[in-house]
């Protein structure tokens, strides 16, 4: 049996990251994702592409994808036959998000409207088109799916996630004091005790 995991990384990451993945799947082929999507109407082409091209041969394809590679691939690989996933601190509700970067640098609907872009004084780039897109394309994702969230997630209340999973039929695992990025000792035994577990 050919079994395959793909894996997702969020914003800043590298397809390097597939590499801590390989200890913890044996048997499987592991391979990361280097998408170059800015928005999830790119991602549903992208997504669907590569998984064409690489997973179909397979018997089995697992996906591990992290905080906004999550949300990009609930939109690029909702209708492929993926055996489970693993979601790490997913970004699942993108139109709340964008709201709630909105109220944190006073920018209301309506000057988004009129100028379509604004850069945040934190850097992100705020689109009028984006809003708009999340709004009249909610997330429809059917495979069966673990989630793994910090209590202490910046991105995503308790609320959103738990209201998610419950709506998507996905496992969720809270660690207490976790936050967005996994990336403490702590943190990362965490998240390999949670897979290892669920493999």
């Amino acid at each position: 049996m050919k079994q395959l995991v793909i894996y997702v990384h969020g914003k800043g990451g590298s397809i390097e990251e597939a590499d801590h993945y390989r200890s913890l799947f044996s048997g499987f082929d592991v391979i990361g994702f280097d998408y170059k999507s800015q928005n999830p109407w790119q991602a549903q082409k992208e997504f669907s592409i590569f998984y064409d091209k690489f997973a179909k041969r397979y018997d089995s394809v697992i996906l591990i994808a992290n905080s906004i590679g999550a949300f990009f691939s609930m939109n690029g690989f909702a209708d492929k036959n993926i055996t489970k996933a693993f979601f790490i601190s997913p970004i699942v509700n993108m139109e709340k998000l964008i709201i709630n970067m909105m109220n944190w640098s006073n920018i209301t609907e309506e000057e988004l409207y009129n100028k379509k872009e604004i850069i945040t004084d934190f850097g992100e780039t705020l689109s009028w088109e984006y809003l708009c897109y999340v709004r009249k394309h909610p997330i429809k994702w059917n495979i069966p799916t673990y989630i793994l969230y910090g209590e202490n997630d910046n991105l995503t209340s308790k609320e959103t996630i738990s209201k998610f999973s419950e709506q998507v039929c996905a496992t969720l695992t809270i660690m207490e004091d976790g936050e967005h990025w996994f990336h403490t000792d702590l943190q990362k035994k965490f998240l390999d005790n949670w897979i290892m577990k669920l493999i």
